[in-house]
């Protein structure tokens, strides 16, 4: 005989999750008592939100949802922000909260915790939430929440247990895990139609987003090698294709020299992408990529009826999408120049890039020569601007950020640990600004605790360095963007951190390899010229 609460973690357990990242309080005990006999780790941030930071890293690495255990009312509250950052970028995690027992909640009686309508509040932020209302409830909840998991497009889902539900005794055969469904089958008669384009193409361009698992990568190269066709990827979709390939494109969308390769196309195929304004359209300038014939493959149909309007929709998911192509499509013959148009789109690129983001490019193209298979995890900072508009990791490494989509500042170093915490094998850089991670500066704490050695990056320009020039460029007197920094050297060996103080650019590369070398979390400040 079990409580409700410890079968929750043997569920959790047949759906494969081997890490949790929570806080616990009075409201969720009850769920920690089947950890101790579990396989599952538990990682303890500081604050709510950086477990939901943890968890979205940890589910980009590893494809599987990042997990929460919060409490009720400020530990969903707190949380929230994460898991509108893992919707704007599809990312699959499951937040488990308490509320208040069954007759206390929305009762507006001032019971701990309670806020109004709970459920409703985490469904604003959730592709859905439910209260489970009884034990029998719990193994059909949890099976929807995984279904979407693994074969739609993923996002955060909240589920919350009563205090009374949480403690009642069910018997262990009695609540059972569902078999997951496939995901959706292709429509065979428009993947062949799509085949019999891609061999007609003279001129075709794949577009690679997040969408597309990092297990297609070999299949996504075949492809392109076989149309011979040059590979654009997007912010999330860099890792999908080795930086020095002959055929990437690892520069950002929304360049006009980037438009322009794709709208001469005459062929362009989707994979996995939005198709999102941060990437297609980030200057706002009202247009995107008009190709002569697009064909968009998502596993969401609603998002093939959103951004650009598709020649030929066809729903399913990106990486068996592309290996059944890759069955279907004939070998071509190498004439259509698609190593000659990427590569004179990524001179045109380079060239119109500021001389600051050309720096900052070559910076961390240096950082990849030096300590390969680096996951690069950014904040809203300069490092990340740049890196966004035309740097790619090594295909073994990653390069996501918060810079787009729902854009939030304090991501990073969360999302670092999330990232450590799911391959430790990997060395995880975190790029953060001053003023990002005044946000999360807790955290630290977390990589002593749990022995997550990432290295942290921080880029001081004295402030809110980017809004400043952004005021100053529309003659707007600066305002709330000078900060009074910590000694953030001093903060960080104080939690038993390594640290190195670095004012020169070219000494960055060697500073971060020491200590990476040295696998122990580390602080690298470095000072930007105020100039």
């Amino acid at each position: 005989m079990t409580t409700l609460g410890e079968h929750l973690i043997t569920l959790l357990t047949k759906y494969g999750v081997d890490t949790v990242f929570g806080i616990p309080g009075v409201h969720t005990v009850e769920l920690y008592r089947g950890l101790e006999t579990s396989t599952i780790r538990h990682i303890t941030p500081r604050h709510e939100q950086g477990a939901g930071f943890m968890a979205d890293g940890y589910a980009r690495m590893t494809g599987k949802p990042g997990v929460c255990l919060v409490i009720s009312g400020p530990g969903l509250s707190n949380i929230a922000t994460a898991m509108l950052q893992a919707r704007a970028d599809s990312i699959p995690m499951l937040v488990l909260s308490a509320v208040n027992a069954t007759g206390h909640y929305d009762s507006g009686r001032g019971y701990l915790h309670e806020m109004p309508d709970q459920r409703g509040f985490a469904g604003e932020a959730a592709l859905f939430s439910r209260t489970i209302q009884t034990p029998q409830e719990l193994p059909e909840a949890l099976a929807r929440a995984f279904a979407i998991f693994s074969s739609a497009r993923p996002g955060p889902v909240h589920l919350e247990i009563p205090l009374n539900v949480m403690t009642e005794i069910v018997e262990p055969d009695a609540l059972k895990s569902y078999p997951l469904p496939s995901s959706p089958a292709i429509d065979p008669i428009s993947l062949g139609d799509l085949a019999q384009r891609c061999s007609q193409a003279r001129k075709p361009v794949i577009l690679a987003g997040g969408g597309v698992s990092p297990v297609a990568r070999d299949d996504l190269r075949q492809l392109a090698e076989k149309l011979d066709a040059p590979v654009i990827t997007t912010i999330n979709g860099r890792r999908l294709m080795a930086p020095d390939h002959p055929l990437h494109v690892p520069f950002s969308p929304s360049l006009e020299e980037v438009r322009a390769l794709v709208d001469d196309a005459d062929l362009v195929l989707a994979f996995g992408t939005e198709m999102g304004r941060t990437d297609y359209d980030m200057y706002d300038t009202g247009r995107s990529v008009d190709p002569a014939f697009l064909a968009r493959v998502d596993i969401d149909p609603q998002m093939l009826c959103r951004s650009i309007r598709p020649d030929l929709p066809i729903t399913g998911d990106a990486a068996r999408a592309i290996a059944r192509l890759n069955d279907d499509v004939q070998q071509t013959a190498p004439s259509n120049d698609g190593a000659g148009r990427a590569k004179a789109t990524r001179t045109k690129a380079w060239a119109v890039q500021p001389a600051s983001y050309q720096q900052n490019i070559g910076l961390l193209e240096q950082i990849r020569a030096l300590v390969p298979e680096t996951v690069f995890v950014g904040d809203s900072t300069q490092l990340t601007y740049a890196g966004n508009m035309g740097f790619a990791p090594d295909t073994s490494g990653g390069w996501f950020n918060s810079a787009t989509g729902f854009g939030t500042l304090g991501y990073a170093l969360g999302a670092a640990l999330g990232a450590k915490a799911a391959t430790p094998s990997h060395h995880v850089l975190c790029m953060m600004g001053d003023g990002g991670i005044q946000f999360t500066l807790g955290e630290l704490g977390v990589a002593i605790d749990h022995d997550l050695p990432i290295t942290i990056l921080v880029w001081d320009n004295a402030g809110y360095g980017e809004i400043k020039s952004y005021m100053v460029n529309r003659q707007i007197k600066p305002e709330g963007v000078n900060l009074t920094p910590p000694d953030f050297v001093k903060l960080a060996e104080s939690y038993g951190f390594d640290t190195e103080q670095v004012t020169d650019m070219d000494s960055l590369p060697d500073a971060i390899k020491k200590v990476a070398d040295r696998n122990r979390p580390a602080l690298i400040h470095y000072r930007v010229s105020r100039s």
